[in-house]
């Protein structure tokens, strides 16, 4: 394997060696599934730099065709959209989606989540993933909010730099691993009423301040490409905008991989944004921003050509953009070994199965409880509701059957364990009976029988109720402006309650939706989101007690659509009642973020503060009778600063196993970046004056220990 110094000098032979035509054609990223066999061999034959989406036999023809047929034999680099596992790949593993993986609060799940995913890849003999997403979940009504780590910076940073990790591994040029890309770059998420690839309403200091940290991460673990967003700053596409792409991800981050567009991002300048008049005039400014690659509009190739022989753009732009790809690929050894073989065997392997399997149970979060859970003695469980055997729901977006743009007819690949699947199973070891009805369809029209549900569940000892929503109402395009329940969820929920029973309430959805008192009025509340392969049996798991759950929500829940964005880290000011938020709503979420529950309560005691040395500590005890997991987390408040600040900010976290009546002080060292800000020069600065430093169990206030200082 070469050096970096090597690999730079072989980086510039090749680029000497290259025509205009071959610098534009490696700037190309070809959509195999609209281009075709035949078209897609054409472009390989020209030296196009990568194709997307090709598989298994595909992708070698087309690999043999770039080698063996283009003039310079430059080996193509092949991007697959692996969000949460090989999900592609009806023989994959599927994790949780990132929001609930992000609610283990746990990066090793991420880590390993990112090398089971790498490894299957690798195995199909493909080399890059679209993935991590670093956007920020902010606004629930966001279609892809499933594809986040959540709405904190801080944690999101964390778990997609450990996921980077995962994927590429210590060396990505070995079998096993494979070439990350951050996205979307940046503030996909923040866009105006949380409809996809509209404006952002946000500056420059905002965006340093809230998006640009997860992505400083993701370029410090090393990410090796990064993909820029639909949206716009000011009125100015991502895609055409050189000081996002120059002066900021190059610039001050550093970051040395390359840029690729996102799906059709240079035609979408003239068709949907509007901002320029033809595909030519978007190939000028998208090459002259900085974007290094470009997704799907292969009408680049022509129209930068042309752009070259005219003046608009300089063949020097061409040779950048071709020496961060060039790079890309020698340090992957592609041109040795342009094919991954990854692990034989592993797609489903009893490894990778069980590290999906630990990812559910770390993910899923206990919200409610008045002592009905864990389930004991009982002889009949009834599992009603629309989510309970809809593996569909419980996938989540981004697989081979769930995906909008593949066979949504392809019957789901064993092994996986629905709700329902993992509470039959679970009360047959147990001599329980277990009765299920759907009870309702998620949307309106498809399904009705509660009164059927009600005969099933009526001399149950327990009723478990799943609700949530359906890939029909997740993703790209999705994005939905009411966030209760959809359908006839609420009177299939009030029918349950209705008869008596214990009743506990499980979501299973890809987001926060306003569950109301279909949590409130339960007897238990449990957050599964999209859990996998194996969330349903996650879900059993903790409803026996053979888990004890300790995930922790990622994300705030709202408790009416009207309520969005309810993020803990609110900015100051609000002129509302004797500040308790809207006047028709309760204070606050209905759920926080940071909170969650187990069979174990844990108190805080003793928090210390050295303002010398900025190490703060705190007693933590369980104090209930099993063995728990506790995630301690660290808030700050800058008083009085010279912007706003959150009332609030997470700035560190720890997570700590004690047996039942075990105590322990949990450290953190910490620093004074820990406590900065983006002024308004856009300078990250620590000011001088008093802060108020927070450790607890959740961002709600009553669940913090508090101390002030001064710095």
């Amino acid at each position: 394997m070469m050096d970096n110094r090597q690999i730079m000098t072989r980086v510039e032979e090749i680029l000497a060696s290259m025509t205009l035509e071959e610098k534009a054609a490696q700037m190309v990223q070809v959509p195999y599934a609209f281009a075709g066999r035949e078209e897609s061999l054409r472009w390989a034959k020209m030296g196009a730099g990568s194709f997307l989406h090709v598989l298994g036999d595909d992708a070698r023809e087309i690999q043999r065709a770039a080698i063996e047929q283009s003039r310079l034999g430059i080996p193509v680099i092949f991007g697959i959209d692996a969000i949460h596992g090989h999900g592609l790949n009806d023989h994959a593993t599927i994790f949780p989606t990132q929001l609930a993986a992000a609610c283990s609060w746990n990066t090793e799940v991420a880590r390993i989540m990112g090398e089971v995913t790498a490894r299957e890849v690798a195995t199909d003999g493909l080399h890059w993933t679209f993935s991590p997403v670093l956007c920020l979940g902010r606004d629930t009504r966001w279609g892809r909010v499933n594809e986040t780590f959540g709405e904190d910076p801080y944690l999101a940073g964390e778990m997609g730099a450990a996921i980077v990790r995962g994927y590429q591994g210590e060396d990505m040029s070995d079998d096993e691993h494979i070439l990350a890309c951050a996205k979307h770059y940046i503030g996909y998420g923040e866009a105006v009423g949380a409809r996809d690839s509209c404006d952002t309403e946000m500056t420059y200091r905002k965006l340093r301040e809230i998006f640009l940290p997860p992505f400083k991460k993701a370029v410090d673990a090393g990410v090796g490409s990064i993909m820029t967003a639909y949206g716009s700053i000011d009125g100015t596409p991502f895609t055409i905008d050189p000081v996002t792409m120059k002066d900021i991800l190059r610039g001050e981050l550093g970051f040395d991989g390359f840029v690729v567009t996102d799906w059709d991002n240079v035609n979408s300048l003239v068709r949907r944004q509007h901002v320029c008049e033809t595909t030519e005039e978007a190939c000028v400014l998208a090459a002259n921003a900085g974007n290094d690659m470009i997704m799907t509009s292969t009408e680049f190739y022509q129209a930068v050509l042309s752009a070259v022989r005219d003046g608009q753009v300089k063949e020097e732009t061409l040779d950048d953009a071709v020496r961060h790809i060039l790079t890309v690929k020698l340090r992957m050894n592609l041109f040795e070994k342009p094919e991954k073989t990854g692990r034989p065997g592993c797609f489903g392997c009893e490894e990778h199965l069980q590290h999906a399997k630990d990812a559910a149970d770390k993910s899923l979060v206990l919200l409610g409880n008045n002592g009905v859970l864990p389930l004991r003695e009982a002889k009949k469980i009834a599992v009603i509701g629309p989510n309970a055997d809809d593996v569909r729901a419980q996938y989540g977006d981004w697989t081979y059957f769930t995906h909008p743009k593949l066979n949504l007819e392809h019957e789901p690949v064993r092994p996986y364990v629905t709700v329902k699947e993992g509470m039959e199973a679970a009360c047959a070891a147990r001599g329980m009976t277990c009765a299920y009805h759907r009870g309702c369809s998620v949307l309106d029209g498809e399904y009705e029988d509660i009164a059927g549900a009600v005969e099933t569940a009526r001399d149950a000892d327990a009723i478990v109720l799943v609700v949530g929503d359906v890939i029909a109402q997740v993703g790209e395009e999705k994005d939905r402006a009411v966030l209760e329940l959809s359908g006839r969820q609420m009177a299939l929920f009030d029918a349950m309650r209705a008869l008596g029973v214990p009743l506990v309430t499980v979501l299973v959805a890809s987001k926060p939706l306003a569950v109301g008192r279909a949590a409130a009025q339960a007897d238990a509340f449990i957050c599964a989101f999209n859990g996998g392969m194996f969330g349903g049996e996650a879900v059993a798991k903790a409803v026996f007690g053979e888990i004890n759950p300790c995930g922790r929500l990622a994300i705030s829940f709202p408790r009416a659509s009207g309520q969005v964005p309810v993020y803990y880290n609110q900015l100051p000011g609000w002129h509302c009642q004797q500040g308790k938020g809207y006047c028709d709503l309760p204070e606050g979420p209905l759920y926080a973020f940071g909170e969650g529950m187990g069979y174990s309560a844990f108190a805080y005691s003793d928090l210390t503060f050295d303002r010398e040395t900025l190490m703060a500590g705190v007693k933590v005890t369980n104090m209930g009778e099993r063995t728990g997991t506790e995630t301690v987390q660290v808030y700050f408040n800058d008083v009085v600063s010279s912007v706003l600040t959150p009332v609030k900010q997470l700035i560190a976290f720890k997570q700590v196993e004690l047996a039942p009546g075990e105590s322990a002080v949990v450290e953190f060292a910490l620093s004074r970046e820990d406590f900065s800000l983006i002024n308004r020069k856009e300078e990250r600065v620590t000011e001088p004056g008093g802060f108020e430093l927070m450790i607890g169990h959740s961002s709600r206030e009553q669940d913090l220990l508090k101390t002030s200082f001064r710095l």
